[in-house]
């Protein structure tokens, strides 16, 4: 049972060797990150590590006495689990401190093969009670479980206080309407999803087309999702953050693009025991996950320090606020107002 409230880690998000090394410099305790295939959920063309990128990678981090997590959080295909029994072995051969893993079988290989190796059971797991992860800390030994972003603070509290492994929970970015992972939207339009292949909107179904007037018309598969005025920022898109007529009006009819921040609960966070705080965001460019990185290790700091005299500097909300996705933030399902 996790009852002493205890200095969060702070994990971040490396896309890249680049975002590694800067996230590490800007004070991350850990860093996530996944190989080039379908076994990590961000499995785009110019993100994630080959072996020697990994290598050093790893090398660079421990050197400064960081971690490095690596994520096998897809779902391996019914006929061919083999890429990812070998990649949990690419992980133990290269050094990984940990792995992050959803999938039972995933969990099962690695549990029987490499004993000693450290399990984190990914949020892609979908465990939201603490039953569900004495589960998993039964059968496959997990020491760290993430938190699905559907949880009041109050129900974070209680998986804490009934949990015997570490909890890790979202602090900042992006937000989807993905129940963690089960996402069938990205495929209903491209044959692709987040699930099994690792990627949402694969930028191989993603088209720009700039009409006579300057609008930008963004298509999926061919599909209109969005038009954007000339100067109008873009985010990358997503059918669920499309802008579609509906009842004769134009707008957001599934999700607004917006980013979860929980600057301003972190000393609830700590009282509660929460092992982890994870920045969402391997897509994001390097530039972005050093900013992020250096406001929270401050953040965080602060709030470890002095709980009582915690609060939220403005030079933190203004700098996440440039980089939310749609620039607005929200507390998410911590501070769910209906029930």
């Amino acid at each position: 049972m996790n009852t002493i409230p205890i200095k969060p880690e702070l994990v971040c998000p490396a896309g890249s060797l680049r975002a590694l090394t800067l996230a590490i410099d800007a004070g991350a305790d850990a860093v996530y990150l996944g190989l080039r295939n379908a076994t990590n959920a961000r499995n785009f063309a110019g993100l994630n590590f080959d072996t020697a990128q990994l290598r050093e990678g790893v090398a660079y981090a421990h050197r400064r006495g960081r971690q490095v997590l690596m994520a096998l959080n897809t779902f391996a295909r019914a006929d061919d689990c083999e890429p990812w029994y070998r990649a949990v072995d690419a992980a133990v051969e290269l050094g990984a401190d940990a792995l992050i893993v959803g999938d039972i079988a995933v969990l099962a290989y690695a549990a029987r093969t490499h004993p000693q190796l450290r399990l984190h059971l990914s949020v892609q797991a979908s465990a939201s009670s603490y039953e569900a992860i004495a589960f998993y800390r039964r059968h496959y030994g997990i020491q760290r479980a993430v938190l699905p972003r559907v949880l009041t603070l109050s129900q974070v509290g209680h998986v804490l206080r009934h949990s015997e492994v570490e909890i890790e929970v979202f602090g900042f970015g992006s937000l989807c309407v993905m129940v963690e992972g089960r996402c069938a939207l990205s495929s209903y339009v491209t044959g692709q999803s987040p699930n099994n292949a690792g990627v949402c909107s694969p930028p191989s179904a993603v088209r720009w087309q700039e009409g006579a007037a300057g609008e930008v018309d963004a298509r999926l598969s061919g599909i209109l999702i969005d038009r954007y005025a000339p100067d109008e920022p873009r985010g990358y898109p997503t059918l669920c953050k499309g802008r579609f007529e509906v009842g004769g009006r134009r707008d957001y009819a599934i999700e607004e693009p917006t980013s979860l921040n929980t600057l301003a609960i972190l000393p609830e966070l700590t009282r509660l025991g929460v092992r982890a705080i994870k920045i969402e965001g391997r897509q994001r460019s390097p530039a972005y996950v050093e900013q992020v990185t250096r406001v929270w290790r401050q953040a965080i700091d602060a709030a470890a320090a002095a709980p009582e005299r915690y609060r939220v500097e403005p030079a933190w909300t203004a700098t996440l606020a440039h980089l939310a996705e749609g620039q607005q933030h929200t507390l998410g399902a911590y501070d769910r107002p209906w029930r």
